[in-house]
């Protein structure tokens, strides 16, 4: 490995720096974007038990929002409960906004991941091409720099594609996932708003 990046020259370094961000960003998001974290199964029929029971007491608010981003909307909800349809729903709306921005936390920055590093490995195949032709001279070639301007070229574009293309897959499922969760988010709001104005049983 440390013979590859020594072959690849110093145009190596911010590549290797991106894919250990882009590596770090892709673990964080699988973990903070399971189901069971940001929109548990149930939640709401549970919540709904406990509000036919007792109310919207602080007790269930404070309990409801512990769950997630799913639970601070739904406690956001109840926060309204006694207030009229559209107040309820503005409230819920506005804290969706703001979970939604949390769901999309770090994919600007994975997405300019997965648009910059085919660059940065053309910057390397550029310094390469330098490399190439700084080898040839009126009278001879030098072989041992032809050899590592050809090392340069192609390691950085290799590695480029190689951070490049994982980043841009992982960019997109991360995208539709938020899509996903946003989508289940709403309809389980609209449950809650529907069953507190007695639109829902």
């Amino acid at each position: 490995m440390w013979s590859m990046i020594q072959a690849a020259g110093w145009p190596i370094w911010p590549l290797i720096f991106a894919s250990i961000v882009a590596l770090a960003l892709i673990f964080e998001r699988l973990y903070s974007l399971r189901q069971s974290i940001v929109a548990p199964a149930g939640l709401v029929d549970r919540v709904l038990t406990e509000y036919r029971s007792h109310g919207p007491t602080a007790e269930l608010l404070s309990k409801t929002a512990r769950h997630g981003p799913l639970g601070r909307i739904l406690a956001a909800g109840l926060a309204n409960v006694k207030s009229p349809r559209p107040v309820m729903k503005e409230a819920i709306e506005e804290v969706g906004r703001v979970v939604t921005h949390d769901l999309e936390r770090f994919l600007t920055t994975l997405g300019t991941i997965a648009a910059m590093s085919p660059l940065l490995g053309l910057f390397g195949t550029v310094i390469g091409m330098i490399e190439i032709f700084g080898s040839q001279t009126a009278a001879s070639s030098n072989p041992i720099q032809l050899a590592q301007g050809i090392s340069i070229a192609l390691y950085n574009t290799a590695m480029g594609l190689i951070v490049a293309i994982p980043s841009m897959i992982f960019y997109r499922h991360f995208r539709a996932k938020v899509d996903a969760l946003v989508v289940e988010m709403e309809q389980q709001a609209i449950k809650l708003v529907d069953f507190a104005h007695g639109e829902r049983s």
